[in-house]
């Protein structure tokens, strides 16, 4: 399948898109106030450690200390833990929590203790960054552990006779750290993959110089920029072009493929037209509908996406389809068009974490196996690691997806200003309520022989409210009290907001 990469650069971000057969595959964004720390190593000093949970922070120069779990600490015991896949699977959290860990974090570092560690995760939300002291460089061809002695080949090179040549290539090359050999290594030369494995280790020794140069905590070793590094990641036999829109990074991006990837330099085209570069396969109305909540399909059905933290639920609808044959036809057509969608948004929209999608109900087993399997075969085209659950018999399919950044959502969103991510406020019934009950709550502690008036300061639209729809409740309560009670209009509150002030 023919494939284009599409670099849009931007004095405030970059943007690059991987198109496959016209249609949006990958997305990466990284605007210039807020790069990825991911693969970016720094030197480390230990500030806690926290037996109880198995892990420790680490201040790394960040605003917010850092989270090392013990799994993710090189011991002897643990040099031979590595999953044979593409640098971005690297660090598996799951993975590493079903190793057994045998010595307790508290019998492996000590607060104070200065350590070399790699960012595995931007920090996410209220959580810090999360660290690893298995350090691994990415090259073209392979990813190298200059800490390890272990030889791994990616998952996605099926043929077992190309993976056997590739092991014995690097039995011969003899490296003196690890090495995982990548997908883009399959049919590569042994001077290819030596030069690859050479250039890795001299820069290796020159991040352990920085480190032992470096006396605080701090980055030592900072990863390539986003376009670099989309094309090392993404560069292959099927990218026929790769359009840049910038002429600085278009040199830069020329040097880079003429070093790392020669055959590649020819497919390098300036983009100069003056329709904007994304428009050619509208992929800006591509990231409009991955900002919505709701997604609709052809058909008329629709599906929806709600992004937590550390989950994300997707429910599935029917909505203006009525099918044509009978209610399960209507389903499984439903079903089978939101499986397509659902796999296209986990990569536009980058999310990850725990999935749960809850598929329409089917009450035929093997329309239950057709949606699986349908899901299965689309999320094979995602390049980060998936695994799936089987579905239950309420139709919920439970899912994790490999997150390593944040989503895209995260990325060029902020929770609401007013309703402070909620997604909701109180009515004005609810406020008006709260506040009568927190009249009868003041004016009790107050001395009856005062008997001082009242005065509400609020949100307009609570008291329009107030006046138009509760002045029987209002006048009740200042019979019963034996108060006057005023509203007051404060254009800057809240319509949550409100204080309660005695007259003088």
């Amino acid at each position: 399948m023919s494939a284009e990469i599409l670099i849009n650069v931007r004095p405030l971000e970059t943007r690059v898109a991987y198109v496959e057969s016209g249609v949006l595959m990958d997305l990466k964004i990284e605007r210039k106030t807020s790069p990825t720390l991911v693969g970016t190593i720094h030197r480390g000093v230990v500030t806690r450690v926290l037996p109880g949970m198995q892990a420790a922070f680490v201040d790394i120069g960040l605003d917010k200390a850092a989270f090392l779990y013990v799994g993710d600490i090189i011991t002897d015991e643990g040099k031979e833990f590595f999953d044979d896949d593409e640098t971005e699977d690297k660090g598996d959290e799951e993975n590493r929590n079903q190793r057994e860990i045998k010595t307790p974090i508290q019998d492996l570092i000590k607060e104070g203790q200065h350590l070399m560690v790699q960012v595995a995760k931007d920090p996410l939300g209220t959580k810090g960054a999360r660290i690893t002291t298995h350090i691994s460089l990415p090259g073209r061809g392979v990813v190298y552990m200059p800490y390890v002695k272990h030889t791994g080949i990616s998952r996605k090179i099926e043929d077992e006779q190309e993976k056997e040549r590739l092991k014995k290539i690097i039995h011969n090359i003899n490296p003196t750290g690890g090495v995982i050999v990548r997908t883009a290594s399959e049919g590569a030369s042994e001077d290819s993959l030596r030069a690859d494995i050479e250039y890795l280790d001299r820069l290796a020794k020159e991040i352990h110089k920085n480190y032992e140069k470096k006396k605080n905590a701090g980055i030592i070793h900072s990863e390539l920029d986003v376009e670099l590094r989309a094309l090392r990641d993404l560069m292959s036999e099927n990218v026929t072009t790769v359009w840049v829109d910038d002429m600085e990074v278009y040199k830069k991006v020329q040097k880079f493929v003429t070093q790392l990837m020669p055959k590649y330099r020819q497919n390098i085209i300036l983009y100069e037209e003056k329709k904007p570069l994304f428009d050619l396969y509208d992929i800006d109305l591509e990231i409009s509908r991955a900002m919505e909540r709701k997604v609709w399909l052809k058909s008329g059905g629709y599906i929806v996406f709600d992004e937590a933290e550390a989950l994300v639920v997707i429910d599935v609808n029917t909505g203006r389809y009525v099918g044509k044959k009978d209610l399960e036809d209507t389903i499984l057509k439903t079903n089978l068009e939101a499986v397509k969608e659902i796999a296209h948004q986990l990569r536009v929209r980058n999310v990850g974490g725990i999935i749960i999608i809850d598929f329409i109900d089917m009450e035929k087993e093997t329309h239950r196996e057709q949606v699986l399997y349908g899901l299965e075969e689309e999320l094979k085209k995602d390049r980060s690691r998936t695994n799936i659950v089987s579905m239950s018999d309420l139709g919920l399919v439970e899912m994790t997806r490999k997150r390593i950044r944040p989503s895209l959502v995260k990325t060029l969103c902020e929770p609401c200003s007013y309703c402070d991510g909620k997604g909701y406020i109180k009515r004005k019934h609810t406020i008006a309520c709260e506040i009568f009950r927190e009249l009868e709550r003041e004016i009790s502690m107050v001395e009856n022989s005062k008997k001082p008036g009242i005065i509400v300061h609020c949100h307009a639209e609570i008291v329009d409210w107030v006046y138009e729809s509760e002045s029987e409740t209002l006048d009740a309560l200042e019979k019963r009290l034996g108060r006057s009670i005023a509203f007051k209009i404060e254009p800057s509150y809240h319509a949550e907001q409100y204080e309660i002030f005695s007259e003088d």
